[in-house]
């Protein structure tokens, strides 16, 4: 670990972090005498955290409270101490391709390969497909690949936080970052009210001219035709308890298509739901290019504030990059005179968790001169310090996940930005 602006080009690997990325993409999982946690008095730390990676055994894709989901070699499986036993597990096939997991409030867990969701209600005892219903209460089925083996990826997602209590009841709500890897699939905002067991449609974008597959015909093209408004992919959906309402943030570029017009794909939409009558009302609040504070992503809303972390790029606009990690209050988001900047990491973020007064934040390792960046603040953005924790590789922590039950929060360890590495978890030391 260094906490400097340098970046070192190669970093030698050792052999259990070569078994874990064996693992993570797909090679030998391993489980026995290195299957186990050390406290936190054992782990590497900075000044103001310590951290380690997940120990070697499944693949742990998402945690709550005690609890924690894992994958692979052909199985799903259930811990319910964090981690460090799994007495739960089922056999999966098709677990190398799980790109989303989600443990709910009472228990029921969901979880999702490049095109299909599942749903387990009895710790993994027996789970069974959730076919998605489109706005209008039809099946959503997924498209048929012109390219078998890129089917794309319908439901992962780039944030980790995906559950509110809404009115009383938890809702998920989530939004696909899709159109990277696997090919190209339409961009979609989902929920559920009922633990998963009926997942619907909230929000469909347009038909990007850009993402279709190759060689797609007219009949082909994936997205809603009714809708204009276009992107690449979400970045985050998030959900501000004091107006009652979501908020979504979308990338990625301009782009200009075949008949000459632009096509901005950077917005902010705001989104109520009309729970008694399953209605959503969305409105686009921004659209912009993506060199602007609202390309961006990682929206926390703390005491009515609205926090998030900008990765403006590219080189349509006024340079130096419009970037940072800002606050304001929600009502005063498309004036950016009247937002705060908390910090400024100089280059590209788009991941942000906030919980019990710290902010977590990563750098996106192809655009930094860091390997593996961490941006974290103790005290809701006062001060501020940055890590690279260069004894991993370059990789970008994405999908953070709210502290389990042990005081660690989970990051996923991307190779250099979206294919699947480690995991990492990192604990707050007391201030």
């Amino acid at each position: 670990m260094t906490k400097r602006l340098d970046f070192e080009a190669s970093v030698s690997m050792t052999r259990r972090r070569l078994l874990i990325a064996s693992a993570a993409s797909g090679g030998m999982l391993l489980t026995g005498k290195d299957h186990c946690w050390a406290d936190e008095t054992d782990s590497p730390s900075t000044d103001h955290f310590w951290y380690r990676l997940a120990p070697d055994g499944p693949y742990i894709d998402s945690q709550r409270d005690n609890k924690a989901f894992g994958f692979g070699l052909g199985k799903v499986y259930l811990s319910e101490d964090n981690g460090k036993t799994w007495p739960h597990d089922a056999i999966f096939r098709d677990a190398d391709n799980i790109t989303f997991s989600c443990i709910l409030k009472n228990g029921n867990i969901l979880f999702a390969t490049r095109t299909r969701l599942f749903l387990s209600t009895d710790n993994l005892g027996t789970y069974k497909q959730i076919v998605v219903q489109d706005i209008d209460g039809s099946d959503y089925l997924p498209h048929q690949p012109i390219d078998p083996a890129n089917p794309g990826w319908y439901f992962h997602s780039l944030d980790g936080v995906h559950t509110w209590d809404v009115g009383g009841k938890e809702m998920l709500v989530w939004g696909n970052y899709c159109n990277v890897l696997g090919g190209a699939v339409p961009v979609n905002i989902y929920y559920s009210t009922d633990s998963g067991q009926t997942v619907k449609i909230a929000y469909s974008f347009g038909q990007s001219p850009t993402f279709q597959q190759p060689g797609a015909g007219p009949s082909d093209l994936l997205g809603n035709p009714d809708n204009p408004v276009v992107c690449r992919h979400i970045h985050c959906v998030a959900y501000n308890p004091a107006e009652n309402a979501f908020y979504a943030c979308t990338g990625d570029h301009d782009r200009t298509d075949s008949d000459g017009n632009n096509r901005q794909e950077c917005h902010w939409l705001r989104g109520t739901f009309d729970a008694q009558n399953d209605l959503w009302d969305w409105k686009v609040l921004v659209s912009v290019n993506s060199n602007s504070r609202f390309k961006s992503g990682g929206i926390n809303f703390v005491d009515g504030q609205l926090y998030w972390a900008a990765d403006a790029n590219g080189t349509n606009g006024t340079m130096p990059h419009d970037r940072g990690i800002f606050r304001c209050d929600p009502a005063d988001l498309t004036d950016p005179t009247k937002h705060e900047q908390l910090f400024n990491p100089q280059y590209e973020s788009a991941n942000m968790i906030i919980e019990d007064g710290v902010i977590l934040s990563a750098h996106y390792a192809p655009a930094s001169p860091y390997a593996t960046g961490i941006i974290f603040s103790p005290d809701m953005g006062k001060t501020w310090a940055q890590y690279d924790l260069d004894e991993f590789g370059q990789r970008s922590g994405i999908r953070f996940h709210q502290k389990n039950s042990d005081g660690w929060f989970r990051v996923d360890l991307r190779k250099g930005w979206i294919e699947r590495g480690e995991v990492l978890y990192i604990k707050p030391k007391p201030r």
